[in-house]
């Protein structure tokens, strides 16, 4: 595994790399600056996403700022290894664990607030808070789409972490943000399985229909596997969609044709057994009316 423990400026010229060749080796460009006296060889950093570079930044603060710091909020989530959609990454969030004396700088949010031991947990060596926590902070904090693809993935991916809900959002009671919190904590599920599929059922009840049955199996009526929907709704007759259309993308175009072809073949066994199929993509997210129309007329049709 390439190692991405960051070079940190004050170890470095402890260790004798003086001043001078760290300056010359960020003109060169051997070494990148990701934060503050935290570096990366050029040829580590250039492989790591946004979220990558962001948990090297983390772990670089947390070596900095000690034992008793908390890392929190959108800074545990990638240490968690939760899904993101469109995250600002720009500040390390962490959190201590005492009633006043938050600060932000242009690289740090440090968030005072109380926590029980139980808040806190070590993960791949970062002390971060739980997953409960990590849900309920932040979804106090971010918009609906955020905060739902991030929740969703934590439950996905920590499922114990449902049970634990409850006690997070009590204890964050009088925090800034909490009503939201709670609604959105109610909504989460963790069978949602991309980023787009979240934001699908955000959609889908916003435009007023019932919330479908997610990752539902098709079988025949004798009982052999068809395929398994992102949403449905047997009342409706309708199979729910979300196409983010990454599966179709290679560098193969004879694979991506088969695969399309494979699809094809999965929505028409579906039809045969009576269902109307209804697919979107990322960008009809964002004029849901369109696809809310798409269904209205396949359930008209189902019942035709």
């Amino acid at each position: 595994m390439t190692d991405h423990t960051p070079i940190m400026r004050r170890d470095a010229v402890r260790s004798g790399l003086i001043e001078d060749k760290i300056r010359r080796a960020l003109r060169t460009g051997a070494l990148e600056r990701l934060d503050a006296g935290v570096y990366l060889p050029r040829e580590i950093a250039a492989d790591l996403d946004d979220a990558g570079r962001h948990l090297v930044r983390v772990r670089a603060a947390a070596a900095k700022l000690g034992p008793e710091a908390v890392m929190s909020h959108t800074s545990a989530a990638v240490v968690h290894g939760f899904a993101l959609w469109r995250p600002d990454l720009t500040l390390v969030h962490v959190s201590r664990n005492r009633p006043s004396g938050g600060r932000r700088t242009s690289q740090l949010h440090v968030h005072a607030t109380p926590f029980a031991p139980s808040d806190a947990e070590i993960v791949d060596g970062i002390r971060v808070t739980s997953a409960a926590r990590t849900i309920v902070d932040t979804a106090r904090c971010l918009d609906a789409d955020r905060a739902v693809v991030l929740g969703d993935s934590a439950l996905r991916l920590r499922p114990a972490a449902h049970a634990a809900l409850p006690a997070a959002l009590t204890a964050a009671d009088t925090r800034t943000g909490i009503a939201a919190a709670r609604r959105m904590c109610a909504f989460l599920d963790g069978r949602s399985e991309s980023p787009g599929e979240s934001i699908s059922r955000l959609r889908i009840r916003a435009a007023g229909l019932p919330d479908p049955v997610l990752q539902f199996e098709i079988r025949t009526a004798g009982g052999a596997f068809v395929a398994r929907t992102d949403f449905f709704r047997e009342e409706f007759g309708v199979v729910g969609e979300f196409d983010g259309m990454g599966k179709y993308r290679s560098a193969d175009p004879g694979a991506s044709a088969e695969t399309v072809r494979r699809e094809k073949l999965r929505e028409d066994a579906i039809r045969a057994q009576g269902y109307e199929v209804v697919r979107w993509t990322w960008s009809e997210l964002f004029h849901f009316d369109d696809v809310r129309a798409r269904i209205d007329a396949a359930t008209r049709r189902r019942w035709r």
